[in-house]
């Protein structure tokens, strides 16, 4: 069964860093595109980072320079490294696996950071 369990939300300071993990299970992980969002209550789940089965990332353009996305295929595991983080970084922060052109998506549970003072 396809599981995507995410770790690492917390809560943490402005100016501070975190690390969230997503360890895949039920998938051929080294095929997959994987990504983070984020969401707010009220708003629509936005993307933070991607990268494909080829590591390529990519970033919003909200986190560039801050936030660093990588990925362990041994490890079935993608992970998103948050730097600098700010107080508009709070959310709930979820896991994505996907391949493209396919109905191949799946999500996990999320995780909640929260930056405050």
């Amino acid at each position: 069964q396809e599981q995507l369990v995410e770790s690492g939300g917390g809560l943490v300071q402005p100016g501070g860093s975190l690390t969230l993990s997503c360890a895949a299970s039920g998938i051929i992980f080294s095929i997959y595109h994987m990504g983070w969002y984020r969401q707010t209550p009220g708003k629509q789940r936005e993307l933070v980072a991607t990268i494909t089965s080829t590591n390529i990332p990519n970033y919003a353009d909200s986190v560039k320079g801050r936030f660093t996305i990588s990925r362990d295929n041994v490890k079935t595991t993608v992970y998103l490294q948050m730097n600098s983080l700010k107080p508009e970084d709070t959310a709930v922060y979820y896991c994505n696996a996907f391949r493209l052109g396919t109905a191949y998506n799946y999500w996990g549970q999320g995780t909640q950071v929260t930056v405050s003072s």
